[in-house]
């Protein structure tokens, strides 16, 4: 993708497209845009056309992004956290987006997900069942210290 080969108009389009397949960040979007070799201004132009025209979202990504990673792949709080720090979300907008998780919800998944992992580890002694419990909950992002008083109660 050479920007020779497109107008801007024709760029903003393909980021336009690309913005409503999904919710992006303000970092994928510059990302997608830094392919074309652009000058700052044309850049710059692009991506406040994007945000005025409601395309690029930071707020709605966020909250999408922790809708979707808390209900489908059972994330806890701390790998979403750290998720959208890597794509250098602002804190205000990460607890906008944190604001999408109920607690009672976020209690009973980290439950259901616990009771699953510990039916699935039958046929192993103590210590090594909450081994793989805690590695497996920690993984996924979820409070340490939850982990620890959950094994506790049960093991």
């Amino acid at each position: 993708m050479k920007s020779e080969n497109f107008t801007i108009k024709e760029i903003e389009f393909k980021l336009k497209q690309y913005c409503s397949y999904q919710d992006r960040c303000h970092s994928e979007v510059e990302n997608k845009l830094s392919k074309f070799n652009l000058i700052s201004q044309a850049k710059d132009q692009i991506l406040f056309n994007l945000i005025n025209d409601d395309y690029l979202n930071e707020t709605r990504f966020c909250k999408s992004f922790v809708r979707g990673k808390f209900k489908i792949k059972n994330w806890g709080k701390r790998r979403i956290i750290q998720e959208l720090k890597s794509r250098k979300i602002s804190e205000f907008n990460i607890k906008k987006g944190l604001s999408e998780i109920n607690e009672f919800d976020y209690q009973e998944k980290f439950e259901n997900l616990f009771n699953k992992k510990l039916s699935s580890l039958e046929n192993l002694n103590s210590i090594d069942k909450k081994k793989k419990i805690f590695s497996y909950l920690q993984y996924r992002g979820w409070e340490t210290n939850l982990i620890y008083e959950k094994i506790n109660q049960i093991l």
